[in-house]
């Protein structure tokens, strides 16, 4: 299922994707020769806007939910990367130890841990799940809406290891991301691979390092095949901790939202695009897609109103500042069944296994679809986003999610050389 397009394919869109069909080859070279030099997160989901004149990513998530949103028909490949990613860190890997977000309860999230499960036993691995809940002693048995089960058991830390009673894992797999705090049972872990490592974890991990290192990986990536990297990125500017709530440096982001309306203004005329810019404010630390603000001006700063205050300054220092992405808001031009639309891309290892379609009847092409009130719908993503018909247009399904798949890994590229740079401990990276 491709989306309708509310805008015939035309101009640099076109012209961008064009350019990927035709450098397949030399994309997944460059893509080969990457990974060799650098380590992919275990698995990573990436959300994507089309805007008809650009495709870019505006979300980067290392600790993804949603693997049983994924279509069935992508589930082999998922296989194949999870054990292509074993193999790389632990390759004789009996037991992997799976550490659910504190407090799960959510059934559709439970319904993705089995799932994820599913796919990691189909590797030849033991797996089992570990509670970080320090309120439970005791395992938990849980019902899933079909009628399956899983089980949370108490996590038992024995000098450097951790495991379960009885079980000693080589490889532990986190689907909790550490927002509120790194807690002490998972550091100085000893010759037992943390996938993600704790430093990718919300707690200490900031939006400015990933799209810096995005904005690096996409200018190399549009010299290869000869494009303009804005089309495949957006611009943005890094806001040094500001404290919103008394109006404490508020002139720095003031400055801020003007130098990119102005960059992606000067751009939309260059291109004569018939839009209207806008930016979306993102705190620096955090997950939570509530906590991201659109705004339209500089004067739009000004007029923040309490609550979306309160949102940005979530995790705040004690002095109540808050680091601020100031990001281009990027448009989407897709649709299903009339409601805004955007794709959400996953991989495992360097590899796309599928996605899905986030919709929002509520909500304009110009916000966050990442809100109450929308709806997911599953995608099979047809050759798995990585066999582009070259005997057909851009516009044909495998090929408008090969494209998906190439921005998707460029910014899983971008997540790997971010861990690299804020690792605490380079010697892990060799």
């Amino acid at each position: 299922m491709v989306p309708h397009l509310q805008t015939a394919l035309k101009g640099p869109l076109l012209d961008l994707e064009r350019r990927i069909l035709d450098a397949t080859p030399r994309i997944e070279r460059w893509f080969r020769l990457e990974w060799q030099e650098h380590t992919p997160p275990f698995y990573c989901s990436v959300d994507l806007r089309n805007a008809g004149f650009k495709i870019a990513p505006i979300d980067t998530n290392l600790f993804p939910a949603g693997f049983d949103l994924l279509s069935r028909e992508m589930l082999p490949l998922a296989v194949q990367a999870a054990m292509a990613a074993i193999e790389k860190y632990c390759p004789d890997a009996r037991n992997l130890l799976l550490i659910p977000q504190r407090g799960a309860t959510d059934p559709a999230y439970l319904t993705h841990l089995a799932r994820l499960a599913s796919v990691l036993r189909q590797t030849g691995l033991h797996v089992r799940f570990g509670n970080l809940d320090a309120a439970r002693g005791e395992s938990v048995m849980i019902e899933l809406p079909d009628g399956g089960s899983l089980r949370l058991e108490p996590l038992v830390r024995q000098g450097r290891r951790l495991g379960l009673d009885g079980f000693d894992p080589c490889s532990i797999l986190l689907n909790d991301d550490l927002a509120t705090g790194e807690p002490a049972i998972l550091d100085g872990l000893h010759e037992q691979v943390l996938l993600p490592p704790l430093h990718a974890g919300w707690r200490t991990r900031r939006k400015s390092n990933h799209v810096a290192a995005y904005a690096a990986v996409s200018k190399r990536f549009a010299k290869l095949i000869d494009v303009d990297p804005w089309l495949i990125g957006p611009a943005h500017v890094s806001v040094a901790p500001a404290n919103l709530l008394t109006g404490e440096g508020e002139a720095r982001l003031v400055r801020s939202v003007d130098t990119v309306l102005r960059q992606v203004r000067a751009k939309y005329r260059e291109l004569r695009i018939r839009e209207t810019p806008f930016v979306v404010l993102k705190p620096d630390a955090g997950s939570h897609g509530a906590d991201v603000v659109t705004l339209r001006s500089t004067a739009d700063v000004r007029a923040l109103p309490h609550d979306a205050r309160l949102r940005l300054s979530a995790g705040a220092d004690d002095d109540g500042a808050v680091g601020i992405l100031v990001q281009e808001g990027v448009h989407t031009m897709e649709s299903v069944e009339g409601a805004s639309s955007e794709p959400v891309v996953y991989m495992v290892d360097r590899f796309v296994v599928g996605g899905y379609y986030r919709t929002h009847a509520r909500r304009n092409r110009d916000e966050s679809l990442d809100a109450p009130g929308g709806r997911i719908v599953p995608l099979p993503f047809d050759s798995s986003c990585l066999m582009p018909d070259a005997s057909a247009g851009p516009e044909a399904g495998a090929n408008r999610f090969y494209a998906y798949g190439v921005i998707a890994r460029l910014a899983l590229l971008a997540a790997a050389i971010e861990l690299e740079q804020t690792d605490p401990d380079q010697s892990l990276y060799g």
